[in-house]
């Protein structure tokens, strides 16, 4: 599969047989001006979408048809098997920014987990139902969601074989959140891509643990 990162938390992925997924994509402009990643005006088949926020549900620039997927539940489309797990944008139950949705994805005998906008740590159940992980988008950037510290533990928690960071301040991102800094401290895994694509097969998979840092598209 072919994975993209358009910015902020909005990944592109393309199968091995062309089915194209983007997961939340974002408003441009959105927050009065405060993202300025540009527009996604991708073609796509299914997109994904965590909670209704604009900077993760922003649909209509996309173009179709495509099959919209969100909340909690097992569906499968277009023979990809899809799993939403029903977890929470804060650490108060949703009581602050209420309730976000976790996808788990498996596709290209590959499984790809979209965090969304996590506020808190797994629980068991919830690592339970992910089961393995070989691909992990997740926040970093704190204050909306877990920050540097939180998502290293969540990390290692689910034990994915690639981690790709999201959802941390860029020079198009002018959100109170922290820079990706914070989070690749003290890591020696980490390799940066001087780009925003990552090709990815069940044979390419790294032997040990990696964080992947891609450039944003848009």
């Amino acid at each position: 599969m072919k994975i993209t990162w358009l910015g902020h938390s909005a990944f592109r992925v393309v199968t091995d047989n062309g089915i194209r997924m983007i997961f939340d994509p974002y408003e441009s402009d959105a927050f009065g001006g405060a993202l300025t990643y540009g527009p996604i005006t991708e073609q796509a088949d299914l997109v994904f979408t965590s909670h209704e926020h604009a900077d993760h549900n922003h649909t209509k620039d996309i173009k179709g048809p495509f099959t919209l997927v969100a909340g909690q539940g097992n569906r499968v489309e277009r023979g990809i098997d899809i799993k939403g797990i029903s977890v929470y944008h804060d650490t108060s139950l949703g009581s602050e920014r209420g309730r976000n949705t976790i996808f788990s994805v498996i596709t290209d005998d590959l499984v790809v987990v979209h965090l969304g906008d996590l506020g808190h740590p797994l629980d068991a159940d919830t690592l339970r139902q992910l089961g393995r992980v070989d691909i992990l988008f997740i926040p970093v950037g704190g204050f909306f969601t877990i920050d540097a510290q939180e998502a290293t533990a969540v990390m290692k928690s689910i034990a994915p074989t690639l981690t790709l960071p999201m959802h941390y301040k860029t020079s198009k991102c002018g959100l109170p959140i922290a820079e990706i800094g914070p989070f690749l401290e003290g890591k020696t895994n980490v390799r940066s891509v001087n780009g925003s694509d990552l090709s990815v097969s069940r044979a390419t998979l790294p032997v040990s643990p990696e964080i992947v840092v891609l450039q944003h598209a848009l």
